[in-house]
């Protein structure tokens, strides 16, 4: 075969291969909300078909910005390992970094319309799920703190995360969208309803601080909506949801006086182990040492809060580079949301529906470690990225050009 029928070859083999992992970024993010098996099998093969297609087309990979402070606080997670009070433990905990990939892999991979095309399979199994949801509290009595709606998943907690992060989705569609404002509408009750009946009340506050900074960016007086949604809901709502939720303004609750707990043992560490923490996964293994008389649980996997986690378990300069990283998403964000005033109408949708990501996993993090769920930050990290990758040209478009 001479060099000019290599050279076609090659050039037929990387749109094949494009379009592959394109399908299998969409089998991806669907399956995220089913099975975390499947989701992992599917991102395996979409980082390995993406880094194929890197190696053909000899280009090297590239990211948003704000991955540089990712990449550094990954670094400043295997010091935390090296120096943690079970390293071997810490190292094998700090596997999670390989999902850090996610960024530049959907940056590429995710360019002009399969972006949005991304969400809206994200809404539409999302939808999927909340009916799932819903069947379990209605039908096999998933309908206590004991047992909740938790769809295919494994945890009430997480489920709840993915809803939440699906809401925010979805609601930037309604707000901010120029068509196909009918199936979001659709399915957005189902949406409210499943996460209202997992009992999670951190959840529920990611979720109302995500539309109401989307109403917000809209126009301020929307704002006015909420508390008529939320006093409608108060109203419909069944006897244990209300009980619930006013627990969360009960001191004497043993949930609350457990966190209160935490706070204190995550201070504690973190006055013994400023620079690189206890290490990675090790919260549980020196939480007895520094546990109160006045603790409800023997011991806790984590601390229940986003920036108080990392800076016990990774020291305080690994806090110091998650927030940069926060602040320059949201800087990025809201500079690519301004631009966009100036597109086509509905250009704003994937900005919108990244800030609200980051608003309620903020706002949800103050009272969940949901940064360090695997499922969350997969559809975390996917919805961060999708807007920036949507900026860039379609491959088959540059290629012409």
């Amino acid at each position: 075969m001479n060099v000019a029928a290599v050279a076609v070859d090659r050039t037929r083999a990387a749109p094949t291969l494009e379009r592959v992992a394109g399908l299998l970024l969409l089998g991806f993010v669907a399956a995220l909300q089913v099975s975390i098996a499947l989701a992992d099998i599917l991102l395996t093969a979409m980082l390995a078909s993406w880094v194929l297609l890197r190696i053909r087309e000899r280009t090297r990979p590239s990211a948003p910005a704000f991955f540089t402070s990712l990449v550094a606080y990954g670094a400043l997670t295997l010091v935390s390992s090296a120096l943690s009070i079970d390293p071997a433990a810490s190292f094998l905990d700090s596997k999670q970094l390989v999902l850090l990939a996610i960024v530049p892999a959907v940056y590429d991979i995710a360019r002009g319309s399969r972006a949005s095309t991304a969400v809206d399979v994200i809404i539409s199994v999302g939808a999927t799920s909340a009916v799932f949801g819903i069947v379990q509290y209605g039908v096999l009595h998933y309908d206590n703190l004991g047992q909740r709606p938790q769809g295919t998943l494994t945890h009430y907690m997480t489920y709840s995360g993915l809803l939440m992060l699906v809401i925010g989705a979805a609601a930037a569609r309604l707000v901010f969208g120029a068509r196909d404002r009918v199936w979001p509408a659709l399915v957005m009750p189902a949406l409210i309803v499943a996460l209202a009946l997992t009992f999670t009340r951190n959840a529920w506050i990611g979720a109302c601080v995500a539309v109401g900074l989307l109403l917000v960016l809209k126009d301020f007086r929307l704002t006015g909506l909420l508390p008529v949604v939320l006093a409608l809901l108060f109203v419909l709502a069944p006897e244990g949801l209300i009980s619930r939720l006013t627990s969360t303004f009960n001191a004497q609750d043993p949930a609350n006086q457990d966190r209160f707990a935490m706070i204190e043992v995550g201070a504690l560490m973190v006055r013994d182990h400023p620079l690189t923490g206890v290490g990675p996964n090790m919260v549980p293994v020196a939480y007895e040492q520094y546990r109160p008389d006045y603790a409800v649980n023997e011991t806790n996997p984590h601390l229940h809060n986003v920036p108080l986690q990392i800076a016990a378990e990774r020291g305080l300069p690994a806090l110091g580079v998650w927030i940069w990283f926060v602040g320059a998403v949201v800087l990025a964000l809201v500079r690519l949301f301004r631009q966009s005033a100036s597109g086509p109408v509905g250009q704003r949708v994937l900005p919108a529906t990244a800030l609200a990501s980051v608003a309620s996993m903020l706002a949800a993090g103050l009272f969940e470690y949901n940064f360090g769920d695997s499922e969350f930050l997969m559809l975390f990290l996917v919805l961060i990225t999708l807007p920036f990758a949507a900026a860039r040209p379609d491959h088959a478009s540059s290629d012409c050009g």
